[in-house]
């Protein structure tokens, strides 16, 4: 998933965000919804933002949804531009450079 970071919040480009589908795969809505439920904002169409606050249980979340084997690292990992900087050190097992 591409992100980046400004002002010590994560946003998530929102065309890489899983997708909720009425009686779609439970793992993907499962995804989904714990992404969302840490969110400092979701918005249907925007970026999804989270605080520093979140950021260990997001890469709690990212690393067990990644580990589970049902969603590809493409889906779980976080994708930083590379002009972004240092990748903070929480983040580092669910994140690399675009």
């Amino acid at each position: 998933m591409r992100a980046r970071i400004e002002d010590d919040v994560i946003f998530l480009h929102h065309e890489d965000l899983p997708e909720f589908k009425k009686g779609g795969s439970i793992v993907r809505n499962s995804y989904f919804w714990a992404l969302k439920s840490i969110a400092g904002h979701a918005s249907r169409y925007k970026d999804w933002e989270y605080e520093s606050e979140v950021w260990l249980a997001l890469q709690r979340m990212l690393m067990s949804f990644t580990e589970s084997g049902y969603l590809g690292l493409k889906e779980t990992m976080l994708e930083f531009p590379l002009d972004q900087g240092e990748i903070p050190a929480v983040l580092r097992p669910v994140a690399t450079w675009q």
